[in-house]
């Protein structure tokens, strides 16, 4: 009687299942402001742009043990940054964005994106 209490208690209990990866093997995903899912290649971590992101990012939202991380821009900004470094800019012209990130606090970041990404493809299209 026990045995088939035993098989019972067993059959009876869920099954935990895994949730398919978030994101692929070499991969990390950020969020932007507007809430646009970016899934960016480790490698791209070495970039100081990247770094420069991360770091607004601690300083705006702070480190959450749990939770997504957001960068401090809107997707349209995210986009330019990829295909700046996917068509591997002049080091002047990331230095350029850089300096505008640091610049400013979150607040005059969204206030000024269209701005800044106006200006970098004033400078970009020389």
């Amino acid at each position: 009687m026990a045995k088939k209490w035993q098989r019972m208690a067993v059959a009876s209990r869920k099954r935990v299942s895994w949730p398919r990866p978030v994101t692929d093997e070499g991969h990390f995903v950020v969020y932007t402001t507007d809430g646009k899912r970016f899934m960016i290649p480790l490698t791209y971590l070495k970039m100081d742009i990247f770094r420069e992101l991360l770091r607004l990012a601690e300083e705006e939202f702070g480190i959450g043990a749990s939770g997504p991380i957001t960068l401090p821009c809107d997707s349209s900004l995210m986009e330019y940054i990829i295909s700046m470094i996917q068509k591997h800019v002049a080091k002047d012209l990331e230095n350029a964005l850089i300096a505008s990130l640091s610049s400013c606090r979150y607040s005059s970041l969204v206030e000024h994106q269209q701005q800044i990404s106006q200006q970098l493809l004033f400078i970009s299209s020389f």
